[in-house]
């Protein structure tokens, strides 16, 4: 993994004092927002092993293959949050995650929820609101097409559960 100086969450702090601490397992994150911040950070450097062991078991795919990833992730905005607290079980972090992929660059918008389970935050799903070149996002709706490129509705692909 290629760290950066800054850490790709956007907090302006250096990667080691930052999400590198919970991608060493030094720390755990303390709120869904901390816990969504270094799940993007860790999509950045391909680390799947924090990606999964940070997702809810019972949603959880089995691995993650970042061998055909053609994207590279930019930079995080954090929207709304609803709980998600230190003393909450569970939490809603309202995210834009830009991206360039070819020399275009995007931005996806997705609502993610979380878990408390034996005192650690958890992803257990988000609904992707909207994605597209920046300026240019399209609304997913469950209705839409799936991004993925499946061809089926977003509802019954990637936004099933």
């Amino acid at each position: 993994m290629d760290t950066p100086a800054f850490c790709r969450c956007g907090s302006g702090v250096a990667y080691a004092q930052c999400c590198g601490l919970f991608h060493s397992g030094e720390k755990k994150p303390l709120t869904a927002e901390a816990l969504m911040r270094s799940r993007f950070t860790a999509y950045a450097l391909h680390n799947a092993e924090y990606l999964l062991e940070t997702w809810d078991a019972t949603v959880r795919p089995e691995s993650i293959d970042f061998s055909k990833e053609k994207v590279e992730w930019r930079r995080l905005e954090i929207g709304n949050t609803k709980k998600g607290g230190a003393k909450d079980t569970k939490g809603v972090v309202e995210f834009k995650a830009y991206y360039s992929q070819d020399g275009e660059e995007y931005v996806m918008n997705e609502i993610s929820q979380f878990v408390k389970r034996a005192g650690g935050w958890l992803y257990l799903d988000g609904l992707v609101k909207s994605i597209g070149k920046v300026g240019l996002q399209t609304n997913q709706g469950k209705n839409a097409p799936c991004s993925c490129g499946s061809g089926k509705k977003f509802k019954r692909c990637c936004g099933a559960g």
